[in-house]
């Protein structure tokens, strides 16, 4: 690199919130902003360090890491709490309050390197004020589709589900590209919370109309692709007003330049199974269901009659019978069905000619990936923007199948039975419905792939991007200038 460009190379800090799918397709960014000549600082507490580091060993491209310490102690934790998955959902509150706390460190950090762009979590939205502090850039990382940041908007500014009888009550989104109906029960948790809630606080800005802090950062990376929801991603522009790149699909950048380990037994598995004749099941890495709900999952699709493959967090403890599966459970699906405990190569799996379909919590991530590998969906959202994910795929797109999910799993009584789940499980793996959805989904898993592509929409969109930041930098210390970034 000649001495012009280097005096003209772009710093960007990555801030991703402490979860592993927030975790995953931030060292996704972080290296495709890398390999495009960008010297990059990603932050993160010692829970995900070595996992960071294990991911960039073999990037050829700068990209450091800074140790971040979480305010275990300060809200009331233990003092090794630094990720969402070690702690138990009684302790979300403080833990939020935690992220909270964790402004002075960014301001320290921001002040010693000076980055020309922060690029933090949704989770975050103090983060903004820190870097206009130093007339610094923030984007904004959701790590969702633009159909739900869309939606999230509408529904923050209208308020529909206030003017309903009550939580199972249907209503439309309002001043939206499609007719699409949700219930208040299946919104995101914090338009749920009354308005003292500390999530609450973490998320919405003091002006009535102005959601999340979206309105006040230089704008908004959104990990999809154009040709995915070109409706969605002008609505969100043009419409709701937000400006915005988009950079995905993150993990198929990812995909073009890592060796992944295709040793895993499911693998040699499913290389006995034909075409298409395999269901793989899994809820992602925080969704959990009780006991009840497993035993139903087993029993549907034992009834099914589909091959799959399960992925569940529940260890084998010896000696100890399984009170979740039925009575033989495993051994009369020696043939049939493969049991994950724990961690599963889900793209790998997804990638496989065996696999025809995919029981998916709906985490845009996980999304993602089936719709970028070609697979259609059975949708079960528990949480977050998932109903709304939920919407694209089955509705919109076309390319998924219903569980019939009622309500936010926190909330009592969103109970899925056996019978809904092999129904579903059936319609996704056969007949001429089936068939349709396979079509149109590999339809869009190849302008994906296009998409990240030199040349591609994604690409285009990067490019802009770093444009756009290089006229956005600020000399160091000219605070005076932080108008323009609001």
């Amino acid at each position: 690199m000649g001495s012009k460009n280097h005096d003209h190379q772009l710093h960007v800090v990555f801030f991703p919130f402490m979860a592993q799918g927030h975790v995953i397709p931030t060292i996704h960014m972080a290296k495709l902003f890398a390999s495009k000549g960008t010297k990059v600082t990603i932050l993160s507490t010692s829970h995900f360090i070595p996992f960071i580091s294990k991911s960039i060993e073999n990037n050829t491209s700068q990209i450091d890491i800074i140790n971040i310490k979480f305010p275990a102690a300060e809200v009331g934790l233990p003092e090794n709490v630094n990720s969402l998955h070690t702690i138990d959902p009684e302790m979300v509150q403080k833990f939020f309050q935690g992220c909270g706390k964790l402004a002075p460190q960014l301001d320290q950090i921001l002040e010693k390197h000076r980055p020309n762009c922060l690029v933090a979590d949704m989770f975050f939205p103090w983060a903004n004020d820190v870097a206009t502090k130093f007339g610094i850039p923030m984007l904004l990382f959701h790590g969702t589709c633009y159909f739900a940041l869309c939606a999230l908007a509408s529904v923050f500014l209208h308020e529909p589900h206030k003017k309903i009888s009550s939580d199972s009550e249907h209503f439309f989104i309002p001043d939206f590209p499609d007719k699409i109906e949700l219930t208040a029960s299946q919104i995101p948790d914090p338009l749920n919370y009354d308005d003292e809630s500390e999530i609450t606080k973490l998320f919405v800005t003091a002006r009535k109309g102005r959601p999340w802090v979206e309105s006040r950062c230089y704008g908004v990376i959104v990990n999809s692709f154009y040709e995915l929801e070109p409706c969605y991603a002008e609505h969100y522009r043009n419409v709701v007003g937000r400006k915005a790149w988009q950079i995905g699909p993150l993990f198929l950048t990812e995909r073009k330049t890592s060796n992944y380990d295709n040793q895993h037994e499911c693998l040699k598995w499913l290389d006995s199974k034909n075409p298409n004749s395999v269901i793989y099941v899994s809820f992602g890495s925080m969704a959990s269901f009780n006991d009840e709900q497993l035993m139903e999952i087993a029993t549907g699709l034992e009834a099914s009659g589909q091959q799959f493959i399960w992925v569940v967090k529940k260890e084998k403890k010896e000696g100890i019978k399984d009170e979740w599966l039925p009575e033989g459970f495993e051994e009369r699906m020696k043939e049939t069905g493969l049991i994950i405990r724990g961690w599963a190569p889900q793209v790998s799996i997804l990638e496989h000619e065996a696999v025809g379909g995919f029981v998916t919590h709906c985490g845009w991530n996980s999304t993602l990936e089936s719709i970028c590998v070609g697979v259609p969906m059975v949708t079960w959202p528990v949480a977050a923007e998932q109903f709304y994910n939920e919407k694209l795929v089955c509705q919109i797109l076309r390319i998924g199948v219903e569980v019939g999910a009622k309500k936010w799993k926190r909330q009592v009584g969103d109970f899925v039975k056996r019978e809904a789940i092999t129904k579903a499980v059936s319609k996704i793996m056969e007949g001429e419905d089936a068939e349709e959805m396979r079509r149109r989904v590999k339809s869009l898993a190849e302008m994906g792939r296009n998409a990240i592509k030199e040349g591609g929409s994604s690409m285009l969109d990067l490019n802009a991007l770093f444009h756009d930041l290089r006229s956005a930098r600020i000399a160091p210390d000219s605070t005076h200038h932080q108008q323009n970034l609001l």
